[in-house]
């Protein structure tokens, strides 16, 4: 008896250990197409993008700019997994502050593909696509204008020349001779792969940690918490956090769970996850200071809790 139970629960071990496995694997494989897309971007960006462009185009006044980062996210298909690689860049390139955080936080959310993929997921209901993408650009214009405020530096771990050139007027770039497309492009891929092994470890780490959380977490317990309006939107702002699904596959997720939770918390699931996750969080972690990561994750679980709050109000 005693044999068969050590042999029950090697099984059970086994079991638990290829679940974690298979959940690993399937997150960082999900993940990684779109990392690639964006660390392409951001080697495009890097190349043919000459300094000082953006700030051109740029609206000066800062909700306006603001308004216009939660916009440009709709041109860019990159999900979170992919999007801190190009806003990092896009920064370097003279991008306001607040106007790359907001495309950061927009970005994943209201791109073409994520919009159909809700569109789809949701049983061809045009509301739930509007909600998510009304919520998500309010969300980000909130949390972006108040960390203007906070934050007057660039919260980098580490600033390059292009930075600072973009943020003070007055210092000069070392000018650049004019090189042939082949050597552009040979750039582009340079710059491509070493954004890939920079931001890959915390996708990797991410990944495992999700894939941990997901494994010996049990669902149940969370969804046992989802009793009211706002526990339900907590739960389920915990549940983006914790299983870190790419903003394209996570609206299937959220409809499965239309019988259990509110519009509202269902919205938080879906504007909160492409936001902030375990992956993107150790990627943020990697490229910002600690105190503005910490200060963007609080403000965005906030307003994301609120405005998930006026959805249930208004939509049930």
């Amino acid at each position: 008896m005693h044999l068969e139970n050590e042999v029950n629960a090697g099984g059970a071990s086994l079991t638990t250990l290829y679940q974690l496995n298979t959940i690993f694997i399937s997150m960082v494989m999900e993940a990684i197409p779109f990392v690639l897309v964006g660390v392409l971007i951001s080697g495009l960006i890097q190349t043919f993008v000459k300094e000082g462009w953006l700030t051109r185009i740029m609206p000066r006044n800062r909700y306006l700019a603001t308004a216009f980062g939660c916009g440009i996210g709709i041109f860019f298909p990159s999900c979170e997994c992919g999007i801190v690689p190009i806003t990092r860049r896009l920064i370097n390139k003279g991008m306001p502050l607040h106007a790359g955080i907001a495309f950061m936080l927009t970005g994943p959310i209201i791109n073409p593909i994520v919009l159909f993929s809700t569109y789809i997921a949701f049983g061809n209901d045009w509301e739930m696509v509007g909600i998510r993408a009304g919520l998500a650009i309010a969300v980000a214009f909130s949390v972006s204008i108040i960390l203007s405020f906070m934050f007057k530096q660039l919260p980098f771990r580490m600033q390059d020349e292009q930075t600072a050139a973009a943020m003070e007027p007055g210092l000069e770039i070392p000018a650049v001779s004019r090189v042939s497309s082949g050597k552009k492009l040979y750039e582009v891929v340079v710059h491509a792969i070493e954004e890939f092994f920079s931001v890959g470890k915390y996708l990797v780490l991410g990944a495992f940690i999700a894939a941990c959380m997901q494994t010996f977490v049990p669902t149940s317990y969370l969804l046992h918490l989802g009793s009211n309006p706002v526990t339900s939107s907590l739960v389920m702002i915990a549940l983006a956090f914790l299983i870190s699904l790419c903003s394209e596959a996570d609206a299937f997720i959220a409809a499965s769970f239309r019988s259990t939770f509110t519009v509202g918390s269902l919205s938080a699931f879906l504007v909160f996850g492409p936001m902030i996750d375990i992956k993107n969080t150790l990627m943020l972690l990697g490229t910002y200071r600690s105190k503005f990561v910490v200060v963007l994750i609080a403000l965005v679980t906030l307003f994301t809790l609120v405005g998930s709050l006026l959805v249930g109000r208004l939509f049930g």
